[in-house]
């Protein structure tokens, strides 16, 4: 196996749900050694909720989205309600190089696990705590999951349709924050080997998903003006939108911005008559008469396939995408099995199952693959490898319930 770029490097994990498996996953893929800690009492929660294969029993083994978000990665079982928990966190923090949670704000410090008090474990310890609002500020204690968060952060008021109430968008922001947290540890792995020091690295995932509204945002502060739910329209292109396709649910996004666009569609959809209605020859026209519009384009695409008005449109030039399935991903997008973009894995729970790679790859290194792990799978190895314990010390704490 060629080098990895993170080899050598060591993550306490102490993230759940989302934003720290999904974090800790890139390490893990391109190199670094992540042991996730948890307890079979206080397991992962994503252990607990589905998917799960049809007919099969649930268990802390089983659920798919966490088999998914945890590739790469060893596990390692401790209690951190007991207080000798707290102390052997602090052995597996000594020992590594990075620290990630994803807990409530100021949990990490009430257990005795706070940045300060890690120093004194270890000096040039990073840690990076990815809470929903940071760890300061009267609502940083706030536990919740994403799909407060992008209503929070402005995602919903804007998500449906004009005459209708706000879309929730469920874990949205779950998917933003973990990209920004890569690059913070890596800047902070950088700055380590340059100055020796450490770092405390403070996101707020809420703050990150406001950065994705920014130009709304900006048009407010410019112009006092608001932005609202605008369904599938587009203040720059029209046609714009999702339109019913040939079979079963079947639709097709496209986009015209420009004239020239919106004659490279015409001559690709065959040049129906409407299509020659003055009323459409502008930008502006199409605009003001969206409403006509948006009918006729869809009594075009209704006898088409999803796959064939994609492809035709692309072709003219058009801006045009099917808007897929799961099925669709996994079984049918030529583009994703060229990429080798899932990876199928086998597991000693569930057979096999699908796990999507890096989204990202690297010229000049490699990235490995490997399945999630069964809880405490590899409990040996870290308490008596990575922390060097004696056969009796890890009895004993079985024995207290500190390893569960």
């Amino acid at each position: 196996m060629p080098k990895m770029p993170l080899d050598g490097l060591k993550v306490a994990d102490f993230g759940w749900v989302l934003v720290g498996p999904l974090t800790t996953k890139i390490l893990a893929s391109y190199g670094a050694e992540v042991i996730k800690l948890e307890g079979k009492t206080r397991a992962d929660v994503c252990r607990t909720q589905g998917p799960f294969k049809l007919g099969e029993d649930t268990g802390l083994d089983k659920s798919y989205r966490f088999l998914w978000t945890n590739t790469g990665k060893l596990s390692a079982t401790i209690n951190l309600a007991h207080p000798k928990g707290i102390e052997i966190a602090k052995k597996f923090i000594a020992w590594a190089d990075v620290v990630v949670d994803n807990y409530a704000g100021g949990a990490m410090e009430r257990m005795g696990l706070g940045y300060e008090n890690l120093k004194k474990v270890k000096r040039d310890i990073i840690m990076l705590s990815t809470s929903m609002q940071g760890q300061t500020g009267p609502h940083a204690s706030h536990p919740g999951y994403g799909m407060q968060l992008t209503a929070l952060s402005g995602f919903d008021s804007i998500t449906g349709w004009p005459d209708q109430g706000p879309v929730e968008l469920g874990f949205y922001t779950d998917f933003i924050a973990p990209h920004i947290n890569i690059i913070a540890i890596l800047a902070a792995l950088d700055y380590k080997e340059r100055s020796g020091n450490g770092q405390y690295i403070d996101i707020s995932q809420y703050e990150a998903g406001v950065h994705f509204l920014a130009p709304l945002i900006l048009d407010y502060a410019v112009n006092d003006r608001v932005a609202g739910r605008m369904g599938n329209s587009c203040e720059n292109a029209a046609p714009h939108g999702v339109y019913r396709c040939l079979g079963q649910d079947r639709w097709c996004a496209l986009a015209v911005f420009t004239d020239e666009e919106w004659q490279g569609f015409c001559k690709a959809i065959g040049r129906p008559t409407w299509t020659n209605d003055n009323r459409f020859s502008t930008l502006l026209g199409r605009k003001e008469n969206e409403d006509e519009l948006n009918p006729l384009v869809e009594s075009w695409t209704i006898h088409n396939s999803a796959e064939d008005i994609m492809l035709r449109l692309q072709e003219a030039g058009v801006g045009a995408g099917i808007a897929q399935t799961a099925e669709d991903l996994l079984e049918r997008d030529p583009h994703l099995e060229h990429r080798k973009f899932f990876w199928e894995l086998p597991h000693p729970a569930v057979g096999t199952y699908h796990a999507m790679r890096p989204y990202f790859t690297l010229s000049k290194a490699s990235f490995e693959m490997r399945r999630a792990p069964l809880i405490g799978e590899h409990n040996d190895y870290a308490y008596r490898h990575v922390l060097g314990m004696s056969d009796e010390e890890i009895a004993q704490l079985v024995i207290d319930g500190v390893i569960e």
